[in-house]
């Protein structure tokens, strides 16, 4: 868990297949390593934001202990995608000319399912702090975001979390904030154990790991041209958020322990 965060780069050479259950029309490409990789676009509807929440929740996962699928930058290039039919599709491929996001494909990974595999209190309690972490909406029954890949459980999607960024001004009220939306968390009913998984994870998250993995976000997917802040400021909010989420933690934990109550 020393180790600083390092983000490979590819190139996508070929459009497999959409994948028609994401709302931002994620599809599955292959890149110049051979690999296929889930590839995320910028030109989605959340644009980069989806982008840098998923990058920064799925490395700050990772620093957690959470298996997460290798993530890459992926570099789309302008000819790509002239030859697709799909008129939706090739406008989404002429405006995420650049620098993507993309997860490794996790080729025969299932869906996780409550119902046929059962998790247990540890891990279910470190998922649910995760989210409260993030504010991660989606992680529901409906929309687990967990896979089960050779018999181990993998998290995914990370690109609605962070929606503090959509409204910038008040992030510092915003990062000590209850997370009231982990009363649908599919987890939270196996959630026993959040007490100890708080004290774990807040030595782990330190300032040092958290600024590592903030500082994977590339300058251009922080200067969108929404505010008037340079990307080193809006970098710093980034730090500063999570550095600020961690401290309160309390707060979270105890909405997510009220919220387990009232269900059990």
């Amino acid at each position: 868990m020393n180790n600083t965060p390092q983000l490979r780069t590819v190139n996508v050479m070929r459009y497999v297949t959409p994948l028609r259950e994401g709302g931002s029309l994620p599809a599955i490409a292959e890149a110049d390593d051979e690999f296929l990789y889930v590839l995320k676009f910028r030109g989605a509807g959340q644009g980069v934001k989806a982008l840098i929440a998923e990058l920064i929740g799925g490395e700050i996962a990772r620093t957690l202990g959470f298996r997460i699928p290798e993530l890459v930058f992926a570099n789309l290039d302008t000819a790509f995608g002239r030859s697709e039919p799909d008129e939706e599709i090739q406008d989404l491929l002429k405006a995420s000319v650049g620098l993507n996001l993309a997860l490794h494909y996790l080729s025969g990974a299932i869906t996780f399912d409550p119902v046929l595999t059962t998790l247990d209190a540890k891990l279910a309690s470190q998922i649910v702090w995760l989210d409260c972490l993030l504010t991660n909406v989606d992680r529901t029954p409906r929309n687990t975001n967990m896979l089960m890949w050779h018999k181990e459980l993998w998290l995914i999607d990370h690109g609605a979390a962070l929606y503090f960024h959509h409204s910038w001004h008040n992030w510092e009220e915003q990062a000590q904030r209850p997370f009231t939306l982990i009363k649908d968390h599919v987890l939270l009913p196996l959630a026993s154990e959040l007490e100890n998984v708080d004290t774990e994870f807040r030595s782990i998250l330190t300032s040092e790991r958290i600024r590592a993995v903030v500082n994977l976000v590339p300058d251009e997917w922080l200067s969108d041209g929404s505010t008037e802040e340079t990307a080193a400021e809006r970098r710093e909010v980034y730090a500063r958020f999570l550095e600020l989420r961690v401290a309160s933690s309390e707060i979270f934990v105890k909405e997510a322990q009220n919220a387990r109550a009232a269900l059990i």
